[in-house]
């Protein structure tokens, strides 16, 4: 029986001819799910058996794409906390203590509404800057 026909043959089986299957082609009890996973891993079993397994360079990829995992030259993003809206921020800079507050939608500094922290870090020093990082939010920031 070819492949093709193997893997279309996997419809018309029922549920106990497809942990039997299972249990033929894993050599472990089929797992407690619904019908369309078995056939989705048992089509892929069969054509895996079939035609070999991912390549060596492939599996390497799709390791490094796991959650908490790092992709060779890749840095982590920096962990930053979005602050609840009505929150306050505040930030020491040249001597003068500024007060932003968090709104629903952008943020509140000097009476002028900003979309971003970034931009309201930029009308406090005059250069761009990472909001977060500036009002301390991600690591490496102001304390």
């Amino acid at each position: 029986m070819s492949t093709l026909s193997e893997v279309t043959a996997l419809t018309q089986k029922n549920a106990k001819e497809l942990n039997a299957l299972w249990r033929t082609l894993f050599n472990t009890d089929p797992p407690q799910a619904g019908r369309d996973y078995l056939l989705r891993r048992l089509a892929y079993r069969i054509q895996e058996l079939s035609h070999g397994g991912v390549s060596n360079a492939a599996a390497t990829i799709l390791d490094g794409l796991k959650p908490g995992k790092l992709m060779p030259g890749r840095q982590p993003k920096p962990e930053s906390v979005t602050p609840a809206p009505g929150a306050r921020l505040i930030r020491e800079w040249g001597g003068i203590e500024h007060t932003v507050t968090v709104l629903d939608s952008g943020f509140e500094y000097n009476g002028c509404k900003y979309r971003s922290l970034s931009s309201v870090a930029k009308a406090i020093t005059g250069v761009h800057w990472s909001g977060p990082l500036f009002f301390g939010l991600r690591k490496g920031g102001a304390a």
